[in-house]
């Protein structure tokens, strides 16, 4: 990390020029990236921003408005700070204007009362930059060659932060925009320690820039996301200001990261292909002409063309004893593709049938123009259900009429199955209506833009009740499952009428809004209910 200013007024051959700091003392921890020697006025649009200007001052006007602005354009280009030599132009002690405008602008300005040679000054503080910069670059080549392996391993997120608390020594985790915690590695610490209350101390953490480090929480912050969409961050516990490794490191990690998610969706995709059934080479459209599937799926019995369509999954609820082991699973959805595939013979409806992945069984049913999906969809469940007896749930997705559309079916299908599967009631299949607005959510829980926007519209609120430990957003969600009567919310609150009131106006305040308004009372109730599909666990084994 390049030196502060403060860095260089420690240096030996800053100190026998008895430097001292008379103005922007708050300002010292300023990095300078460059020192530059300059005797002339205009040097202003020869600096780049960083460098600390070392001068004797000897060109410098007497007119103060004139060293005013000379101190203005410095701060303008973004110096980092001007040491000013004593004894050839300025007397004892700098001008007052000057002293004033750097103060008032915040620019590091310090004197040397003796003769300093400027070169060695340079020469000690470019050294010192230089050393950054060679340490930075063999940090770099190190961690390229870790991580470029991870990122050919095609590495989960868990071993990505393994390697990365390994190589820095500290906790390492990975949150989504909404700060929930997708992967933790704790570098020894206790969990539950370092997880407490995990979202409400994140939200007080939010570095400026990209990559950042944050001295009160000391929390290393690198944003997470490729093709200008950022879905995450990468955040390491430092014991103290982390060093340049620790940030190359957090960066790399953070585009491995990036990476991994982008090229997860394609390996997906190359492990359907290989598989070499019809139904997964529709989802991922191995066949470039529709036809070929229709082809494909005739050839084994099921006839696509002229049908309507229905794509349906099957997913396993989980036991009462508790989840399966993975073997377990995997043997189980075996049975369970089995087992429909049994129920469809019995049933006289032909369908193509197999496991998307080891969580669902994918079913594809053709039915003639005047077989309602409806009953189809209860038969199939009924005989499922007399055959198999492990609870299962079976959720649909829309009917289309041409194999072009399965996949969006088929995606739809997924999602409300995941829904489902988190909440049965006993239903003999699940439709996207039957989930209304909290299926849409959870169908774009994971969508950056959903995130943002439960973000936008209720950050400032969950960040007050998290630095103040209130429960705002508990009373915004009773005033509105009340349909915004007043007397009601109060009463369900168990609060009195007037400190319900309080509340409410302070909810105002805090979102600047006016929850009178229909719309934006809507916007809020929908902001919660996704902020809800976000939290709630995954309910994927």
């Amino acid at each position: 990390m390049l030196p502060t200013v403060a860095d260089v007024l420690a240096l030996d051959t800053v100190r026998r020029g008895d430097p001292r700091v008379v103005a922007g003392t708050d300002r010292l921890d300023s990095r300078v990236r460059w020192v530059h020697v300059g005797e002339v006025t205009d040097i202003a649009h020869l600096l780049r921003g960083g460098e600390l200007v070392l001068t004797t001052g000897i060109a410098l006007p007497d007119d103060p408005v004139r060293l005013t602005e000379y101190i203005a354009e410095l701060v303008a280009v973004g110096a980092s700070g001007l040491i000013v030599e004593l004894g050839r132009k300025f007397i004892g002690e700098l001008p007052r204007a000057v002293v004033a405008a750097a103060e008032e602008r915040g620019l590091p300005l310090i004197t040397l009362a003796r003769e300093t040679p400027f070169v060695q000054i340079t020469e000690s503080v470019h050294a010192r930059i230089i050393d950054v910069q060679l340490e930075e670059l063999r940090a770099s080549e190190q961690l390229h060659e870790v991580f470029t392996q991870l990122s050919v391993e095609g590495a989960s997120p868990a071993k990505v932060l393994g390697q990365v608390a390994r190589l820095s020594g500290h906790p390492a985790l990975l949150e989504n925009l909404t700060h929930q915690v997708l992967a933790c590695e704790t570098a020894g610490r206790d969990p539950g320690t370092l997880l407490a209350g995990w979202e409400s101390r994140s939200r007080t953490v939010s570095p400026g820039a990209r990559t950042a480090y944050d001295a009160a929480s000391g929390w290393l912050v690198t944003m997470v996301g490729a093709r200008g969409q950022d879905w995450g961050r990468l955040i390491l516990l430092c014991d103290a200001e982390p060093g340049p490794r620790d940030i190359v490191l957090a960066e790399r990690a953070a585009t491995t990261l990036a990476l991994s998610r982008l090229l997860e969706r394609h390996q997906e995709s190359l492990e359907r292909r290989a598989h070499g059934t019809i139904i997964t080479g529709i989802l991922t459209h191995a066949y470039a002409d529709p036809e070929e599937a229709a082809a494909r799926a005739r050839a084994v019995g099921v006839p696509l063309t002229g049908r309507n369509l229905v794509s349906a999954v099957l997913r396993l609820t989980e036991p009462a004893d508790g989840p399966l082991n993975g073997q377990e699973q995997l043997a189980r959805l075996g049975e369970l593709a089995d087992a429909a595939a049994a129920a469809c013979r019995e049933a006289r409806l032909p369908a193509l049938i197999g496991a998307l992945d080891q969580n669902r069984v994918g079913l594809l049913l053709p039915l003639p123009p005047r077989v309602p999906a409806e009953s189809a969809l209860t038969s199939l469940s009924e005989k499922l259900s007399a055959a198999f007896t492990t609870p299962f749930v079976l959720a649909a997705g829309s009917v289309v009429e041409s194999v072009r559309d399965v996949r969006r079916s088929f995606l739809e299908a997924e999602q409300v199955a995941d829904v489902a599967v988190g909440q049965p009631d006993g239903r003999a299949f699940y439709r996207l209506p039957d989930l209304r607005l909290r299926g849409l959510l959870h169908l774009l829980r994971d969508d950056a833009r959903l995130q943002t926007f439960a973000e936008r519209e209720l950050g400032p609120l969950l960040a007050h009740d998290a630095q103040r430990g209130g429960d705002l957003a508990g009373i915004l969600r009773v005033y509105l499952d009340a349909g915004r009567n007043k007397a009601v919310a109060a009463q369900r609150a168990h609060l009195s009428r007037p400190a319900f009131y309080d509340r409410l106006r302070r909810l105002e305040r805090v979102l600047d809004t006016d929850l009178d308004d229909v719309e934006s009372c809507l916007s809020l109730h929908v902001a919660l209910l996704a902020l809800e599909s976000i939290r709630r666990d995954d309910p994927r084994p």
